[in-house]
């Protein structure tokens, strides 16, 4: 197993957090660290990608901010649909009790709804829908958040939300054969289901994200529930994103004859960036395309579709691949081909945690490519952060309206 080596702003006090989760699709941690910052306690984590757990372990181990989480968060390497909460939750077995969960939560494959994955839908055998609602019935959980991509608002997709929506919260949906049927559902509220872009929220990546959020019905019932707003006027770019880190790689990786070049060429890249930026100003900005993770089948680690990789060159990145770290780099000497390209440098998969929005103290598992997967799959951070927190909001309210009815 290797991981990145890099000090960051992990490293805090841990608290004992006032709301619990449970996650499932956990991937690499990027909605549990927006969560776990918004205020949530993890008492399981559920991902099935071995990389991804050991990534999990590895951070909750290393951090002081996860302190909590060591004794109380079961981080478990299974298929989701093998989970069984009362009986795989262990460290924290006395505080899942059926309706005693603050909110469930999960990034659910996103491949059967997403256009690269041919929107097969419900008839894709990787929808974890409906196992999620499984999960919402068997822990009664007081929220409910469910993060896809933004493809499962399509229309071709209405039926299939309409019975998504009724099943928790009850009502009509049109089924497999066309005919209106009627769901009870399972006493919830679904208080929004819309669109949250990235971008909207410091992450410097076009990244639009469909949000499910849901609240028990005695828990919502007197309340509003505020969807997040912007925390941005105007996105970050790639630019102010990445010149710390790319400056640092060519000083330190072309030493000697190749200092000269080096610096034409990262001021070639900082230049390309800018001028991107300043030409989308209040148009989005020179933020970076989707990153995309990629399946196991695919062979290696690259930005992404042809679109994509055009649109990194006019970011004055080369998307052909992904670049070894620094110190690698060094060791095995690929300078030309990591940073002195004639498209420019290709980005480490440190830099796409960074366009991802991951804080700069999480380090990832596995090889290149499994780590380059992991961050391309994630949600990022800040995002999920937003939305915790709006859903805290709701909790506190509903438990300080019970303590005074108590």
């Amino acid at each position: 197993m290797t991981h990145t080596k890099e000090p960051g702003s992990a490293n805090a006090v841990a608290t004992v957090p006032q709301f619990t989760s449970i996650e499932i699709c956990a991937g690499a941690g990027g909605q549990a660290i927006g969560l776990h910052q918004a205020g949530f306690g993890h008492l399981a984590l559920v991902e099935i990608d071995k990389y991804a757990v050991d990534t999990l372990k590895l951070n909750i181990e290393e951090h002081e901010v996860w302190a909590w989480e060591r004794e109380h968060c079961d981080v478990l390497s299974m298929d989701v649909k093998e989970f069984k909460p009362y009986r795989d939750v262990t460290k924290s077995a006395e505080l899942l009790k059926p309706g005693s969960l603050d909110l469930l939560a999960g990034g659910v494959p996103c491949p059967p709804f997403s256009h690269a994955g041919k929107q097969l839908g419900k008839d894709d055998e990787r929808d974890l829908f409906p196992r999620m609602l499984e999960l919402v019935d068997t822990l009664k959980p007081r929220a409910v958040m469910i993060e896809n991509v933004r493809g499962i608002m399509d229309p071709k997709f209405s039926d299939y939300r309409d019975w998504i929506k009724a099943r928790l919260e009850g009502g009509s949906y049109r089924g497999d054969d066309g005919q209106l049927a009627y769901d009870e559902g399972l006493g919830y509220t679904v208080a929004e289901w819309d669109i949250l872009e990235a971008s909207d929220f410091g992450v410097p990546q076009l990244r639009p994200r469909a949000i499910l959020v849901a609240f028990r019905d005695d828990v919502i019932k007197d309340l509003k529930y505020e969807w997040p707003t912007a925390t941005h006027e105007e996105p970050v770019s790639v630019a102010d994103s990445l010149e710390a880190s790319m400056r640092e790689r060519f000083e330190k990786c072309c030493t000697g004859a190749l200092a000269g070049l080096a610096q034409e060429k990262f001021d070639r890249w900082l230049k390309m960036a800018r001028d991107r930026d300043a030409e989308l100003k209040g148009k989005g900005g020179g933020i970076a395309p989707t990153l995309v993770g990629g399946s196991k089948k695919h062979g290696g680690a690259d930005l992404g579709p042809s679109r994509a990789k055009a649109a990194w060159k006019q970011l004055g990145i080369s998307g052909m691949g992904v670049a070894n770290d620094i110190d690698t780099c060094k060791a095995k000497e690929t300078q030309g081909r990591d940073l002195l390209g004639e498209d420019g440098p290709m980005l480490t998969v440190r830099q796409a945690a960074i366009i991802q929005g991951f804080p700069s103290g999480w380090d990832f598992s596995g090889g290149k490519t499994a780590q380059y997967r992991q961050v391309g799959n994630a949600f990022p951070p800040p995002v999920a952060r937003a939305v915790g927190k709006s859903i805290i909001e709701v909790l506190k309210a509903a438990r300080e309206r019970d303590e005074k009815k108590g």
